[in-house]
């Protein structure tokens, strides 16, 4: 997808270790996309954007339904040539954007390029409305002709799948105008706000990473601190935030009203090409989880901690006994590459290159964008990972989660700009494949039961934050957009629906300190991308149950695999995951992989017997 990736849990975000000596940490080279910003090399491709656009709307519009197969094959394949070409521009203004983004020509070049890239594209909005008006029997004959455009078909039958929510052509192209003062404004607002908070913790100024990594300090004192910092600090900006999340709820209830979307999930899941009740399935599968995964576990993390209750900053508190360590960037990158080569050397052969040629951005800069994520780019060259890399243990299992999507990447690369893009449902298998891939062999070679319990509580930590936390994001983000449609509401009233979802997600182990009623406010998730979280917790189901598979010995996985995230979007999740006997329809699918995380909890349990 042209875009970020967006974190997947504020706590386990990585964030400035004062004076770490973590080794030479690499920076991107974005050369590989544009050598700078006034190259004339950029010029040229803007100049050709704006020619190809105007050239592909005279020689097309108005005569789609009127092409043969191999006509429409030029057509599709010139599409995508432009395609190619403004997702390459874009790509390169972002990913400097998201290097400091508080450095106002960043931003200014960004937005200027946008305005540029936006106005020259309006001319191609005729395409997928004319494209969806073509009848059903033109479009069945055009894509079976053996010299026509078949292999681009799973792409316009999702394309088809909005003919139902389909506006008039004028109406999509003020839409389309209007998205760089809409949403996309709303984004950059929240973006720039966030990057530029500052927290006062005891005296020392820090940024939003460099806090909340504090909550996974040692030292309690300094875990409270962070906390309290985090929310006296939100609570001074709630009511912009309040107004960032009213507005972009407000503008997607009114598109969707105008579409006829029935919900308003329903765009997520056409995005995602999941059926509804998969996703109903998933969700139900994990809530009526809750009490044997979170609740069993916080209650047991408690115990460990010597707490009748834990707070919040004592979520991702590392257990009393484990040795605290800070891992070398040389350590991470061997760590990981190892743990790939041992399930293939195919895969780390994959993932070298981006320690090697300038594709990570791996340390802690001022106005560089929080968290982690691994941007596709366009494929004709290559994806970047950003990382915020503080030497952690958590921070390896981000490192190997971000080289599972920058892999994916680089084999759906294959397919081309229009089939390469993974839905959501399936764009964090690779991830979280990575980093299990990662977690075992760590675990394989733990011998000590204090280190072996400490990763193991580090994992079911994480798997809690993949599927329990964010399934609890997901019941806000429903519930948010729900109570928008019936009115205008305050940050009171938002606060409150984040802690309806916080009780019963985290469980009775909990008390909630005043104040953590607005750590909704800087999730990036809600202001990005409207109910992207529920494909972590798909992606780690849908992984738990491809390793039980692979641990099964089931024949050629590892070629399966590879076949699996070479597909891309070519094909649909039910026949990507045929091939290992999964059906992620059947609501038993998702008890499977819930399974893994109960076994962990199990020998955590052992061990205290």
């Amino acid at each position: 997808m042209l875009g970020r990736t967006i974190p997947r849990d504020e706590n386990a975000l990585p964030s400035a270790a004062h004076g770490a000596d973590l080794g030479q940490l690499p920076d991107w080279d974005l050369t590989d996309l544009y050598p700078a910003p006034d190259a004339p090399e950029l010029a040229d491709d803007m100049a050709a954007l704006r020619k190809d656009c105007c050239q592909f709307a005279r020689d097309y519009e108005g005569r789609l339904a009127s092409l043969d197969g191999p006509k429409m094959l030029e057509c599709i394949e010139r599409y995508q040539r432009i395609d190619t070409l403004g997702g390459r521009l874009m790509s390169y203004a972002g990913l400097r954007y998201y290097q400091n983004t508080t450095d106002g020509e960043r931003a200014k070049f960004l937005g200027d390029l946008q305005d540029q890239i936006t106005e020259h594209t309006t001319k191609l909005v005729f395409f997928s409305l004319e494209f969806n008006r073509i009848a059903d029997d033109r479009y069945a004959e055009v894509f079976a002709d053996p010299a026509g455009p078949g292999r681009y078909k799973p792409v316009f039958d999702r394309m088809r799948a909005m003919r139902p929510y389909q506006l008039s052509d004028e109406l999509e192209r003020f839409l389309h105008d209007n998205s760089v003062v809409g949403a996309a404004a709303w984004n950059r607002l929240f973006d720039e706000t966030t990057a530029g908070l500052t927290f006062d913790v005891e005296g020392e100024e820090m940024g939003i990473e460099a806090t909340l990594n504090l909550l996974t300090d040692h030292d309690r004192a300094k875990r409270e601190a962070g906390a309290h910092a985090l929310a006296k600090v939100f609570g001074k900006n709630i009511k912009l935030f309040a107004r960032v999340h009213n507005t972009l709820a407000k503008e997607k209830a009114i598109e969707d009203k105008w579409r006829k979307m029935p919900t308003s999930q329903t765009a997520r899941h056409l995005s995602n090409h999941v059926e509804p009740e998969v996703v109903e399935a998933l969700r139900n599968a994990v809530t009526a989880a809750y009490p044997r995964l979170s609740h069993r576990y916080y209650r047991l993390k408690a115990k460990w901690l010597g707490l009748d209750k834990l707070q919040v900053w004592d979520r991702n508190a590392p257990l009393p006994n484990e040795t605290p360590r800070l891992i070398p960037w040389a350590d991470a990158r061997a760590t990981v590459l190892d743990a790939y080569a041992g399930f293939s050397p195919k895969l780390a052969d994959l993932a070298e290159p981006f320690f090697d040629k300038g594709w990570i951005d791996a340390g802690v800069k001022p106005g560089k964008a929080p968290g982690a994520f691994a941007h596709p780019t366009v494929t004709t060259v290559h994806p970047y990972v950003l990382l915020n890399y503080l030497g952690k243990p958590r921070d390896v299992m981000t490192l190997a989660h971000e080289l599972g999507h920058g892999v994916h990447q680089r084999l759906a690369s294959a397919q081309g700009e229009l089939l390469a893009s993974t839905p959501l449902t399936l764009a964090e298998t690779a991830s979280v494949f990575g980093e299990m891939l990662t977690f075992r062999a760590l675990l394989a070679k733990t011998t000590d039961p204090a280190q072996r319990k400490a990763l193991l509580a580090g994992k079911v930590e994480d798997m809690i934050n993949t599927v329990v936390r964010q399934i609890a994001f997901y019941d806000f983000e429903c519930k948010l957009h729900a109570a928008r449609a019936e009115g205008e509401l305050t940050p009171d009233d938002i606060n409150a629906l984040w802690m309806s979802v916080q009780g019963e997600s985290l469980g009775d182990a909990f008390e909630f300190m005043p104040g953590y009623e607005t750590f909704w406010t800087y999730v990036p998730h809600f202001v990005h991308s409207p109910f992207y979280v529920y494909a972590y917790a798909f992606g780690d189901g849908l992984v738990n149950a491809l390793y039980a598979a692979y641990e099964d010995g089931l024949p050629d996985f590892q070629d399966k695999y590879f076949a699996l995230l070479a597909a891309g979007g070519s094909q649909h999740h039910k026949d990507l995951l045929a091939p290992f006997g999964l059906d992620a329809s059947d609501p038993a699918f998702w008890d499977k992989g819930l399974s893994m995380i109960e076994g962990f909890i199990d020998e955590l349990e052992a061990m205290e017997a």
